[in-house]
């Protein structure tokens, strides 16, 4: 009876330990996406309140080349070098567009990746920004699973 008992504590244990290491991935690879996401919001503000109004090429529709792996790979940007216990650098697409209801706002759809210890732990999110003038919108989203 102790045996039996004893053998399932242990396994009780590995599960909470698996558990507790997942949570920790996930929450490396979600902090290195939030923190890319923030960096490229400011660099692009950085860039829209420099440029003196020269049109530059936008989507009529929203943006899908974050959905492409080639294009994502391509495009995106490393706003930091390495982040400390991921596997990778975070990483960061930045997409203009057009917005119908607003022709005179510029607007961007900046998309993150970060990353755990494993490839398999990613987290993806999304940042709506549009610049209006001196207006500033954010709008906020996580992409529920990995497009590619």
């Amino acid at each position: 009876m102790m045996l039996v008992t004893s053998a399932a504590w242990f396994e009780t244990s590995l599960a909470a330990a698996r558990g507790t290491t997942n949570v920790r991935d996930y929450l490396q690879a979600f902090h290195a996406a939030d923190s890319a996401l923030n960096l490229c919001a400011r660099s692009v503000i950085a860039a829209a309140s420099a440029q003196s109004g020269a049109p530059t090429p936008v989507a009529a529709g929203e943006p899908t080349h974050w959905k492409l792996a080639a294009a994502f790979e391509a495009g995106a940007v490393t706003p930091v070098a390495q982040w400390p216990g991921s596997l990778r650098a975070p990483q960061c697409l930045i997409e203009a567009w057009r917005l119908a209801t607003r022709a005179d706002a510029r607007a961007y759809l900046l998309t993150s990746r970060g990353f755990g210890r494993v490839s398999e732990s990613q987290v993806w999110l999304q940042m709506e920004l549009v610049i209006d003038g001196q207006k500033i919108e954010r709008h906020w989203r996580r992409v529920a699973a990995r497009p590619f």
